[in-house]
């Protein structure tokens, strides 16, 4: 009878082992969540700082007031998305300080990373090019800049979808990508009249 017990009681413990080693966490809350929606959420929030940056500049740079319009909805929804994906990182237990801070020109302090390792971040040139043109020039060069980095966050947002485990971050991922998806269609039209 010894025997059967011990090899339960071997069996029970490498499955604790096995299930212990996996890329995936289940706090006690229910939330589950991956390695994936960890850095989803890590680069997604200097991601939206630096739109959140170049669309301060238009609201005072712009001289079309539909860009206006569109750099006040791009603050005010990528701000809130910002909050949510810190609250996540605190409540996992990850780092946020990688991802805290004013950003300044695109230096964003995540590790070794260049901002232009991540999609559609645009260069330091990048950022001091924007500040350096007025008018339709402005505009015309913010649309497009606006445009390659919303195309960041969508494929951003399309890998959380494929590899993330939570609900809420893939939520969120799918409404980034639709709302994203919908505001270069807005600036396509805009960058054509």
């Amino acid at each position: 009878m010894k025997k059967p017990l011990g090899l339960i009681g071997l069996s029970a413990a490498m499955i604790l082992t096995v299930a212990s080693c996996s890329d995936t966490d289940t706090r006690s809350d229910g939330d589950q969540f991956n390695d994936a929606d960890v850095a989803f959420a890590q680069d997604m929030i200097p991601h939206h700082r630096q739109a959140i940056e170049m669309a301060e500049i238009a609201t005072e740079r712009a001289q079309d007031p539909e860009v206006k319009v569109l750099a006040d909805d791009i603050i005010a929804s990528q701000d809130r998305e910002i909050d949510t994906m810190t609250d996540w990182l605190e409540a996992w237990g990850e780092d946020v300080s990688s991802t805290s801070g004013e950003m300044d020109h695109g230096d964003i302090d995540h590790g070794d990373m260049d901002p232009g390792d991540m999609a559609g971040m645009m260069s330091e040139e990048d950022m001091n090019a924007l500040e350096m043109v007025a008018g339709d020039e402005f505009d015309q060069l913010f649309l497009t800049m606006m445009i390659e980095h919303h195309q960041g966050a969508v494929e951003m947002s399309q890998t959380e979808q494929a590899e993330g485990e939570s609900p809420d971050a893939i939520a969120l991922a799918k409404t980034i990508e639709s709302d994203q998806e919908s505001e270069i269609d807005k600036m396509e039209t805009l960058l054509a009249s």
